[in-house]
């Protein structure tokens, strides 16, 4: 890597990926020279899909879009330990409205504590995914919704085929 090569850490649960997550990775790809998406490992909490699951849908997503400098990757660990190994020089975040603001406010002075070096950038979602999570997107689907504006085509049948419940 040379001296000069920016890279980002956009971690998120991504479970499932959605179009508002693609945004962000997206743009924050065209503003740094090496994008890290990070995937949380968190035996805590309960996920729809696996570390795995959620990798590679990452992997497909960024590969249909054509965004070629992602790379996909596990986090095991605190956030701010991961970027200073895989020396990244910010933590790129996606948020939606005010309520996401204080969560990711206290994560990113918390990481700047633990790693110095390490500045966090916050990147509005674009107003057309401003109510899109991860969440409603599982409540939709669980209800037999059309999730399709939701979640990006490439993966939209593997997402329906773990969430889905048929319509009555």
């Amino acid at each position: 890597m040379t001296e000069h090569m920016k890279t980002a850490v956009c971690p998120g649960s991504f479970d499932p990926v959605t179009l508002g997550h693609l945004d962000i990775i997206s743009r924050a790809s065209k503003i740094f020279d090496r994008i890290i998406v990070a995937v949380p490992v968190n035996p805590d909490k309960r996920y729809s899909f696996s570390v795995e699951e959620r990798m590679e849908m990452l992997r497909k997503v960024c590969a249909a879009e054509g965004i070629g400098n992602v790379e996909v990757d596990r986090v095991e660990g605190l956030l701010a330990d991961y970027a200073r190994q895989k020396q990244a020089v910010v933590v790129v975040k996606g948020l939606r409205a005010l309520t996401d603001f204080e969560y990711e406010f206290q994560q990113a002075l918390t990481n700047k504590k633990l790693n110095p070096q390490l500045e966090t950038m916050f990147l509005s979602t674009s107003a057309e995914h401003m109510f899109l999570s991860s969440s409603m997107v599982k409540q939709v689907a669980g209800f037999g919704g059309d999730i399709s504006h939701f979640v990006p085509a490439c993966i939209l049948e593997a997402i329906r085929g773990r969430l889905c419940q048929p319509a009555n």
